[in-house]
């Protein structure tokens, strides 16, 4: 209706006048004119949207970059954010790898103490093996703290 408007008044003001006015884009104007939508060919996004779920089910570990990649490499012209923006909506993740995490380092040059126990867990009387606990949670060591 808007754009109908603006093209009945056109030859009376300048077409960035009268979207502004109206407040809509002179891209816009232009391809109602052309007949079409603005700068939009391709797919609808409920389209792009089964397309992409269906590329889900079958490479479920792929997230919005990847997506984006195997959409083009399938001949679809779509972009970042809108791809980003249809798998956030509906809850379409990627699935992330775990890294791993070395938690010991048995290569390193500091003194290890001997094994005076040397696997004899019955002591003959009391007070002559002593043991502790280093056992922490999470975090702590890095932390700075001291048990």
């Amino acid at each position: 209706m808007k754009y109908a408007w603006i093209d009945a008044h056109r030859d009376q003001f300048a077409l960035s006048e009268l979207c502004g006015v109206l407040e809509v884009s002179v891209s816009g104007y232009r391809a109602w004119k052309r007949g079409g939508t603005a700068d939009r060919q391709g797919l609808a996004d409920t389209q792009l949207l089964v397309l992409i779920q269906s590329i889900h089910t079958e490479l479920k570990a792929y997230g919005s970059p990847r997506m984006l990649r195997e959409l083009r490499a399938r001949g679809l012209r779509a972009g970042k954010e809108r791809v980003e923006r249809l798998m956030r909506e509906n809850g379409i993740h990627g699935r992330h790898k775990r890294r791993y995490k070395a938690t010991t380092d048995s290569k390193h040059t500091l003194p290890v103490a001997d094994n005076l126990l040397a696997r004899e867990f019955t002591p003959s009387g009391p007070n002559q093996v002593w043991t502790s606990d280093i056992t922490c949670p999470s975090g702590a060591m890095k932390a700075g703290c001291i048990w």
